[in-house]
């Protein structure tokens, strides 16, 4: 039988830009693109990072960076418009000497509706911001990576909800583009291999949102398999792991406590408060 012959050395070792790899990472600047952008910045990483109002907070998310020894750059920009994808990888192929390695999709609009008050413009606002900006942006970022990076080396982490996997009928634009994204993560993880995987990462309640009182936060966040609130921290490692892992492409990981194997038949927010009605 004929040996195998060895893979050349432009086949056994693909291309992989020197120097730190670059995140980029939307809603960086509050909660968990904060913690997120950190947490790669504490692993060597680089962070582009994205904000649409927040430019004092960014401002500090770039000193912290910097303070820990690795570059950052920001990029404003709402992600409701059509050529939101295009204009911020843009500035990355402007300001950056590559391509981000990691796409983190962390921006969300979550505004309260149900179905019978949602509205056009309210289930367009949230596609276009929360599915459909996202979905180009790794479509974008896949046309733009080095024909001969190795395989895996790029990666996108589509930010989703454990509301995906435990419905309720509350914040329903909300939930109804989350489904559409975490629905995307598998076909577009075929769609852009090899060149780039696509994951999900599912957190659960990790900070006060909408109307929610600091009481109400407080019980809340205990509402999961383990009754304690959920680490942001940890949630920030899983996109780290999802980043740095080669292998995983195309799975949704859900770091939540447990939070999806409870369910309630309103939002954890609104459940609490029901519940300790019907004690009293």
């Amino acid at each position: 039988m004929r040996p195998v012959p060895e893979p050349s050395e432009s086949i056994a070792r693909p291309a992989v830009a020197a120097g730190p790899p670059w995140v980029l990472v939307t809603g960086a600047a509050r909660r968990l693109g904060r913690a997120v952008s950190l947490h790669f910045a504490r692993a060597g990483w680089n962070v582009l990072a994205h904000y649409r109002h927040s430019a004092e907070a960014a401002d500090r998310l770039r000193a912290e960076i910097q303070q820990l020894g690795q570059s950052c750059h920001l990029v404003q920009a709402d992600l409701v418009l059509p050529d939101a994808a295009r204009r911020v990888l843009d500035t990355a192929a402007a300001e950056l000497d590559q391509m981000p390695r990691c796409l983190v999709n962390n921006a969300s609009l979550f505004a309260a509706d149900d179905a019978r008050t949602a509205s056009a413009v309210q289930l367009q606002k949230h596609l276009s911001t929360n599915t459909v900006t996202p979905l180009l942006l790794a479509n974008e970022l896949a046309q733009r990576v080095p024909a001969d990076a190795a395989p895996g080396w790029h990666s996108v982490v589509h930010v989703l909800d454990q509301k995906v996997h435990n419905l309720n009928p509350d914040y329903f634009s909300y939930t109804v583009s989350k489904l559409a994204l975490a629905g995307s993560v598998a076909l577009q993880a075929q769609a852009l291999a090899p060149r780039v995987r696509v994951c999900g990462l599912s957190p659960g309640l990790m900070f006060p949102s909408g109307p929610q009182s600091q009481d109400n936060f407080d019980r809340a966040s205990r509402v999961n398999l383990l009754r304690r609130a959920i680490d942001v921290d940890d949630v920030a490692r899983c996109a780290l792991f999802i980043a740095e892992n080669s292998s995983i492409n195309g799975s949704i990981v859900q770091a939540d406590n447990g939070q999806h194997l409870v369910p309630l038949q309103r939002d954890v927010m609104f459940a609490v408060d029901e519940a300790g009605r019907v004690r009293s």
